[in-house]
């Protein structure tokens, strides 16, 4: 069931990034030669007659590609006016960035539907208890204190403080906290560690956050989009801790990790199934989103470049760039792949 529900949830995050862009290609006038679901030899194939298009359904279900005329070059088989290059630069900025908006906003439509069926969690950070035993306990941090920052950093949600929590791991924390009565106080604290069976060590401070939920019309609207912007929000500070060695690549995960994910998903019920397509697509969304070569992200930008020099960079130059990220990610896909399997088999 985990390899199921993995194809389902990887499929799901994929095909809603290709349709968008394969709907804009074609509302574009684009000749669009193949829609493809997985990468790999083809497993089926369908082509209508009326429509130039083939749809595969290919071996690996870790990606998909919309294959269009003159995406990169020129294609000398394809009229000019059904070529990507040859359109106006609105068209080919949609059908570049449409892939993103269909993520976000897939994943906006399936937070409303959990907010709906499971309650909306608060997103504040309120303590809700502090387990007796740990260092954390003998503080002045009560059950309803309000977190407000960690080690500096303001702390305006959940998601936010787990964050900085996983950062600052095995470390002595400061914790600005806002007691019930309106006072505020730092406390500064070491986490306690702790060794499970097999002798590996982890560190916790014994907090428990309040996660208890409504079902206020209000908050179900809302939390979409402020679910949305908190996930992104720390999608960013991912991306600086990385630069600045806070994180280590060893921390990102592939296609093997997602997969243990899903398995325990699965074990929680299908709602966090719909959550975690919900978090890959806005995770998908935002990391395409990026100016880095290879990405929606990187050709936007090439788009972008064009517009502000009224000509566009050779497709010569830019098809070099491209391919040197692409070969760059290939090559952290494989190192983040190895370190997925040995987390898995250890």
């Amino acid at each position: 069931m985990t390899l199921i529900y993995f194809i389902f949830v990887l499929g799901v995050t994929v095909f809603i990034h290709e349709l968008g862009h394969f709907l804009f290609a074609k509302k574009a006038g684009v000749h669009v030669f193949e829609f493809s679901l997985g990468m790999g030899p083809k497993l089926l194939k369908k082509k209508r007659k009326e429509d130039e298009t083939e749809y595969c359904l290919r071996l690996f279900p870790i990606g998909g590609f919309v294959a269009m005329a003159g995406e990169d070059t020129e294609d000398e088989d394809i009229p000019k006016e059904k070529q990507l290059i040859y359109k106006r630069w609105k068209d080919r900025f949609m059908t570049i960035i449409a892939g993103v908006l269909f993520n976000f906003l897939l994943a906006l439509l399936l937070l409303f539907v959990v907010g709906v069926l499971a309650g909306v969690p608060k997103n504040q950070a309120t303590v809700r208890h502090i387990e007796d035993g740990y260092a954390l306990s003998t503080t002045n941090m009560k059950e309803q204190d309000k977190i407000i920052a960690m080690n500096g950093h303001s702390i305006t949600s959940t998601d936010k403080l787990v964050f900085y929590l996983a950062v600052n791991e095995g470390k002595e924390a400061t914790f600005l906290v806002r007691h019930t009565n309106g006072e505020e106080e730092e406390i500064t604290i070491a986490p306690t560690k702790i060794e499970d069976k097999d002798g590996n060590f982890t560190y916790h401070f014994g907090l428990e956050i309040d996660n208890s939920k409504t079902r206020d019309w209000k908050a179900l609207l809302l939390y979409p989009f402020q679910k949305t912007y908190s996930l992104v929000e720390q999608l960013l500070l991912t991306c600086k801790s990385l630069l600045f060695g806070q994180l280590s690549v060893q921390n990102l995960s592939g296609p093997v990790g997602i997969y243990s994910v899903v398995g325990e998903s699965a074990k929680a019920g299908f709602l966090n199934i719909l959550y975690l397509i919900a978090y890959l697509c806005i995770n998908v969304g935002f990391i395409n989103l990026l100016p880095f070569p290879a990405f929606d992200g990187g050709r936007a930008l090439f788009l972008i470049i064009e517009k502000i020099r009224g000509k566009a960079v050779s497709s010569r130059t830019e098809n070099i760039i491209h391919s040197f990220g692409f070969y760059l990610l290939m090559a952290l896909m494989v190192f983040v792949t190895c370190n997925d399997i040995l987390r898995l088999l250890g």
